[in-house]
């Protein structure tokens, strides 16, 4: 195994960490709103839809990156 990631490699994890936490402060804003805190609960939706806004331009990113070969 190389000890070398590629560029393409590197910003497909932190992607793939982005999704990660996005589905965990979901999950979170689900249970405050359970409880009561609507106005949390918008106010990070809204973060979060800007997060999602972003993830298609990151895939998009990524997908032309490694299809250029790029490294």
């Amino acid at each position: 195994m190389s000890n070398q990631y590629s560029l393409g490699d590197v910003l497909e994890r932190m992607y793939e960490n982005q999704l990660a936490l996005e589905a965990a402060v979901m999950e979170l804003t689900l249970r405050l709103e359970e409880q009561g805190s609507v106005e949390v609960g918008d106010n990070v939706r809204g973060a979060l839809e800007t997060i999602g806004e972003n993830a298609g331009h990151i895939k998009q990113g990524l997908a032309r990156l490694k299809g250029s070969g790029a490294a």
